[in-house]
């Protein structure tokens, strides 16, 4: 298939190459000539707009940081919303259900459909081509995109309202959000009183309290200090801030989440929105008066 793709980010350029390698032929665009470039000399054509994409190809796909980035792409001056060719329009940003439907009601006015198409898994997940892929839209169009989708993951149909894959995944984000500080307060609990925190998350990863985090973040990125793992807390804290907004409307008790959305800003009060959010612990660290890390990683406590 002949495919549109822009923003190549940390998440977006590792989708595009797969499909690169998949067969498909990409027309990209992002503003960073860099990530152009890499994926030109890998075959794709270099397009110089939203709306050159759109001229070129009827399917555009776009994974973008923020809400009024893929407003802009969408529907905005020089956005796909102008192109003379686009038939669909593949959001795989988190944007909420609000804005998910709003660009929807814009696009369909031109007669573009709008997937939401959200994804799950990180930066390693796109690389590998294992992310959780959330769709909603019309069935017909879903049925004709899932291969290529399945590139880039497993795929879930989640409906055909417009929205309902962001829903999908704001729960699903809240969720590795609760585990990051719940993982953290548990394990700065334990090193407050003498324990072992990487014989901690051995315990947990054996045990009833495994999460994504126990699992995936403390081991790579938290006990080695390294705080690497590719996501930003600010595109933490936008999804969380996202499923509060989502959950007010629904009209909803959100004890939890109340809680999880005070500590994560908090956090990016503290660290600020560029670092990675597995820099969660720090502030919780600073509190107790400790500091994490694994055999040979750092402190275990002071």
């Amino acid at each position: 298939m002949d495919i549109g793709f822009i923003g190549l980010g940390n998440m977006g350029f590792p989708m595009a190459r797969r499909l690169i390698e998949a067969g498909h032929k990409l027309v990209v665009f992002d503003t960073r000539k860099e990530a152009v470039d890499k994926l030109v000399a890998r075959g794709a054509t270099a397009a110089t707009s939203p709306k050159d994409v759109a001229d070129k190809v009827e399917t555009v796909m776009a994974s973008l940081p923020s809400l009024k980035a893929s407003l802009a792409v969408a529907t905005g001056a020089n956005g796909v919303i102008e192109g003379s060719r686009i038939k669909r329009f593949i959001d795989l940003s988190t944007i909420g259900s609000a804005m998910a439907a709003k660009i929807h009601g814009l696009l369909a006015q031109r007669n573009i459909v709008q997937i939401d198409c959200p994804v799950s898994g990180g930066v390693g997940g796109a690389e590998k081509g294992t992310l959780a892929v959330m769709v909603s839209g019309p069935k017909a169009e879903f049925e004709l995109l899932k291969p290529v989708l399945d590139v880039i993951g497993k795929v879930f149909f989640i409906g055909e309202k417009p929205g309902a894959a962001q829903t999908m995944k704001l729960a699903n984000n809240f969720l590795s959000a609760t585990a990051i500080v719940a993982t953290s307060e548990a394990v700065v609990m334990g090193v407050k009183a003498g324990l072992d925190p990487a014989v901690m998350i051995d315990v947990i990863n054996a045990g009833s309290g495994m999460n994504t985090a126990s699992r995936d973040k403390f081991p790579r990125s938290v006990l080695p200090r390294s705080f690497d793992f590719g996501f930003a807390t600010g595109l933490m804290v936008k999804d969380v801030r996202l499923a509060l907004e989502e959950m007010k409307q629904l009209g909803l008790s959100m004890e939890v989440a109340d809680a999880v959305g005070r500590l994560w800003e908090t956090v990016i009060a503290a660290e600020g929105a560029e670092s990675d959010f597995t820099a969660a612990i720090k502030p919780i660290e600073k509190k107790a008066g400790v500091v994490v890390g694994g055999k040979g990683g750092g402190l275990a406590g002071k």
